[in-house]
């Protein structure tokens, strides 16, 4: 039992202006049948993130139905949390509509960046999605000191909303000091979040040093959570939980790595969840972060944890 790849699905046309490359942290949310708007990040020619989406009908070969021709959220006015770009995280259906999850950055000068999270919302998946406030609504404090990154929500009940995200542990200023790991929080209303200060997901090799992206599905009474792995190769990882807060790697059972494919031929990253038809289902990035596309997997068999 193993995750079947189903190849790669979408590229980046270069042709418009807010999406002259990547299509990162693909997204993928039900429309209806077997069509999923799939949400990613692309870069501008500054390589300043927006988000946009296409559509992809699943099967055993995935097809593109649409793309769009603007961005659902663009980046902040200059000074803003997110002027140098939006990330994409999760979207969640929410009361009266639809809640997007987002990292937004600031370029740095002592360090490369800083992050934070924010929201975004829509009363439908048709049309743009205005910010909730100018500002974040997770942002550096006593628990994340330093920058935190691609958050991940479930609503799991009306009063009851967790969120998986990243966070740095120690101040970095290069892409080789890293040690960024995953942490948890919960809200009621998820807007405001109460966070605990050690990771909940946390390194499995002496040479890996940052895990981002965490993507958490329930499955058989459990949870599901796969996620980005970085050390001297790029891969997605994964973990189950009981309870959402108590991980157990998984990595070998059910991680995926780079394959001869020459659009994953060097990492892979970046992944996302979901559930279609009761099989388990796999949209990713490959090489350069999304800069060549995504891809999507479908998990062969039973699970078993």
């Amino acid at each position: 039992m193993a995750w079947r790849r189903l190849g790669l699905v979408f590229s980046p046309t270069g042709d418009q202006p807010w999406a002259r490359s990547h299509a990162a942290l693909p997204t993928p949310v039900h429309l209806g049948g077997d069509l999923f708007r799939t949400f990613y990040s692309a870069r501008d020619a500054e390589a300043r993130s927006h988000v946009g989406w296409t559509d992809v009908e699943l099967s055993e070969t995935p097809r593109v139905q649409g793309v769009s021709s603007q961005p659902v959220i663009a980046p902040g006015p200059d000074g803003s949390f997110d002027d140098s770009g939006i990330g994409i995280g999760c979207v969640v259906a929410s009361d009266g509509g639809h809640s997007l999850y987002y990292m937004g950055w600031n370029l740095g000068v002592r360090s490369a960046w800083r992050n934070a999270i924010g929201l975004a919302q829509s009363q439908t998946l048709d049309a743009p999605f205005g910010r909730y406030s100018p500002g974040p609504i997770v942002d550096r404090s006593p628990e994340d000191p330093y920058t935190l990154s691609y958050p991940w929500v479930l609503r799991l009940g009306p009063q009851d909303w967790r969120m998986w995200y990243g966070s740095n542990l120690v101040p970095s200023v290069s892409g080789t000091d890293l040690r960024h790991a995953i942490k948890y929080a919960r809200s009621q209303d998820g807007v405001r979040w109460t966070r605990s200060a050690e990771p909940v997901v946390g390194f499995a090799a002496a040479d890996e040093y940052a895990l981002a992206r965490p993507t958490v599905v329930s499955a058989g009474g459990k949870f599901l959570m796969c996620f980005a792995c970085r050390g001297p190769h790029y891969r997605i990882g994964a973990a189950v939980s009981d309870d959402g807060v108590n991980w157990r790697r998984l990595d070998a059972a059910m991680g995926i790595g780079p394959s001869g494919q020459s659009w994953e031929s060097e990492m892979t990253c970046y992944p996302a969840l979901f559930w279609h038809r009761e099989r388990l289902w796999l949209a990713y990035n490959g090489n350069g972060y999304g800069q060549t596309g995504i891809g999507f997997a479908v998990w062969d068999g039973e699970l078993k944890f």
